[in-house]
């Protein structure tokens, strides 16, 4: 019962959303929905753009008050948990299933990739610029150009979606919501089985990974192809590591077909093939088999639709630039202010070190391939992934889910490793709720949307750090002892907090 108001409170932000949505969501230019008298009515007046952003806002924010509340009332995680974060999940990504999309609009650009397709032009060479009205369907012009960076799989999806929608803008998204929806199974499903492999609680690494609100808005709301990626490439480490590596390779294989970045989990799919105890022979047999198995298929993938090996490029050629969130955007950015104070050539200290911190993570990885206990081989590929992505220049909010189904999986403890957690999950919620806004350019605000988005988002996170009695204790409980003390892996630090 105390588990199920959560679950309720959770409800309600969803349906807040959801509503909010309506008005500051982003819809094609060319989809139905612009004629609507409810859409219209929510877009043309101040007071209805205004009212949308709060109710985003302000769900979005009790989503993750809604969370936190659910692990704690779950504390302990006793039998029946892992069904009431199953059905939380479920209840609180429904709303948003059939919600506008909201803090990004990518996934418009996939129609425009399946149309690209069908077209029978290359994505890895053309952007949709080359389409004829490519811009009433919604994509973001920074797309226009752009090669697509997604693999020959996503490829397949995005085409069949668009010769089965006929690129209507608003059907094609709730299809591509079901394809990444597909992946929030996957993870359901395999994260809780990958946990009970490490001794790990299989409901609290749900919690963590999958019921967390940046997850559910990323990979339901945004219906990012990432979601699908994720599950792949979970289930597959899942079936690896339980003595099924050929269902395990193909299944991390059909992962790289979505998004190429999961190869990075090949070499450790490799390693649970050889088993413990495995010689260095074996092992590099393994390496090899795994390398040719799923390379293989995927160079085969590639001869049959005409696209060959484009993918590699996304791997090979990353996004130039750099977000200032990131840790190498932001030490680059103070290392160039520093130097120019000096009157050196302070972006190339910047570039340099950039290219130093990926580096050192391509290293970390591959000294991890070889040091490490066999016991720890999901472990060692969790934290070497985690190294690629957060010391790379670009980090988009969505990338982190990338990491923490496996980290939660093998043990998060309730020390500094929830906390930053809590921290990293409620920024970029707060980054992207007043990011990532469409307003329509001639109605006459007085305050930018994104503003009020960013104060309301501020209160609120004050207001959980620092009022709220029921989670203000998240961060402080134990003081140096609850950031740096052993912790455990199983269950909450935090005291029980009242009722309510």
């Amino acid at each position: 019962m105390r588990a199920r108001l959560a679950v309720v409170q959770g409800v309600v932000g969803s349906l807040m959303m959801f509503v909010g949505s309506l008005g500051t969501g982003w819809i094609a230019n060319g989809s139905p929905m612009m004629r609507h008298p409810l859409v219209i009515e929510l877009r043309v007046n101040v007071w209805g753009v205004y009212t949308c952003t709060a109710l985003l806002t302000l769900g979005a924010m009790l989503l993750i008050r809604s969370w936190l509340r659910l692990g704690q009332r779950l504390r302990g995680w006793p039998p029946g948990s892992l069904r009431t974060v199953v059905t939380a999940v479920v209840a609180w990504s429904l709303p948003l299933l059939f919600a506008v999309p909201i803090y990004s609009r990518d996934v418009y650009a996939y129609i425009g990739q399946g149309r690209l397709m069908l077209a029978g032009k290359d994505p890895y060479v053309e952007g949709i610029s080359t389409l004829d009205n490519w811009f009433m369907l919604g994509a973001d012009p920074e797309w226009a150009e752009a090669r697509t960076p997604y693999g020959p799989y996503f490829l397949w999806i995005a085409a069949a979606v668009v010769r089965l929608t006929s690129a209507q803008p608003d059907l094609s998204v709730l299809l591509f919501r079901l394809a990444a929806y597909a992946g929030v199974v996957l993870c359901l499903v395999y994260v809780p089985k990958l946990a009970r492999l490490h001794g790990v609680n299989g409901a609290r690494a749900l919690w963590i990974s999958v019921a967390n609100p940046l997850f559910l808005i990323s990979f339901v709301a945004s219906a990012h192809n990432d979601a699908l990626m994720v599950g792949l490439a979970v289930a597959g480490v899942y079936f690896a590591a339980s003595k099924h590596p050929l269902l395990g390779i193909l299944l991390v294989t059909g992962s790289i077909g979505i998004k190429p970045i999961t190869v990075l989990l090949l070499p450790f799919v490799g390693l649970l093939w050889a088993g413990r105890g495995a010689s260095w022979t074996r092992r590099f047999l393994t390496w090899a088999a795994t390398a040719a198995l799923s390379f293989g298929l995927l160079v085969l993938s590639g001869w049959v639709d005409g696209l060959g090996v484009g993918w590699a490029w996304a791997f090979l050629d990353p996004t130039p630039g750099y977000t200032g969130y990131s840790p190498s955007g932001f030490l680059g950015q103070q290392l160039e202010r520093f130097g120019n104070s000096l009157g050196k050539h302070g972006d190339a200290w910047a570039h340099l070190l950039r290219k130093i911190l990926q580096a050192a993570a391509v290293l970390l990885v591959l000294v991890l391939m070889f040091v490490g206990g066999d016991r720890k081989i999901v472990r060692r590929m969790a934290v070497g992934f985690s190294a690629v992505v957060l010391l790379s220049p670009i980090i988009q909010p969505w990338y982190i889910l990338w990491l923490i189904p496996f980290l939660a999986a093998t043990g998060i403890r309730n020390n500094w490793q929830i906390r930053i957690i809590y921290i990293v999950v409620t920024f970029f919620v707060v980054f992207g709720a007043q990011d990532q806004l469409s307003v329509w350019p001639f109605v006459d605000l007085s305050v930018s949307v994104s503003q009020v988005a960013f104060v309301l988002a501020v209160a609120f996170t004050l207001y959980l750090a620092l009022v709220d009695p029921r989670t203000r204790t998240l961060l402080t409980h134990g003081g140096w002892r609850g950031w740096f003390g052993p912790g455990t892996a199983q269950d909450s630090a935090e005291p029980r907090p009242p009722q309510g």
